[in-house]
């Protein structure tokens, strides 16, 4: 598996089997570049005007952007209902976190969620391979909110999105408060990661994606 980052909370999957799973495209009004590949599967967490973007390469590609079980040849799709702010999405609304199952490994992205979520969505999270998780505040978690959860899920790799970079205009804060808090970081100077590269040593370890076109 290969988990390419666009920015935000924008990420390419791209399967064992060569499937591409494109999550959360944005649109070009703030900052990064979009020129996304052809996908197989587009999912949306929320539906935020930016975060659904269909560029001329995916113009008729499926949309996912509902809770439920889906499933693509080898690969489980789950999503969970949860919200973007504390107060059961009367400020911001709905987001779905989905999570992705194939024959090896198990992925789950956390969307714009912005609350520590149910104990029901708590047990499905808990022990996850890898996991993305917005950690930039305003919109979403902030970087010490977004500790907790990590704690409480304990999944294998941690990867932060959707926090200020030098390219984004919007709103966030820097990935700091989020980063002293971990024990185990690694900073890759690239917006690419192989599942194959990785090791699983530690209990819990954060890695640092280079953030694409700064």
């Amino acid at each position: 598996m290969q988990i390419i980052w666009y920015g935000y909370s924008c990420f390419l999957i791209k399967t064992s089997i060569g499937k591409r799973i494109l999550i959360d495209p944005f649109d070009n009004t703030h900052g990064y570049e979009n020129n996304f590949p052809k996908c197989d599967l587009i999912t949306t967490s929320s539906s935020y005007y930016n975060n659904l973007y269909l560029n001329s390469l995916n113009p008729r590609a499926k949309v996912l952007n509902e809770a439920g079980i889906v499933y693509m040849d080898s690969l489980e799709i789950e999503g969970l209902n949860s919200f973007q702010d504390k107060y059961n999405g009367f400020k911001r609304g709905p987001n779905i976190i989905y999570i992705f199952k194939d024959n090896k490994y198990s992925l789950c992205h956390l969307g714009n969620l912005g609350h520590i979520p149910s104990s029901s969505v708590l047990e499905k999270l808990r022990n996850i391979d890898i996991l993305l998780i917005p950690i930039g505040g305003n919109f979403t978690l902030n970087g010490f909110d977004a500790t907790k959860l990590c704690k409480l899920i304990c999944p294998k790799y941690i990867i932060p999105m959707h926090y200020k970079t030098n390219s984004t205009s919007l709103c966030l804060d820097d990935p700091k408060n989020f980063i002293i808090s971990m024990k185990h970081i690694r900073k890759i100077n690239s917006n690419i990661l192989n599942t194959s590269d990785l090791t699983f040593r530690y209990e819990s370890e954060c890695i640092i994606l280079t953030p694409p076109y700064t």
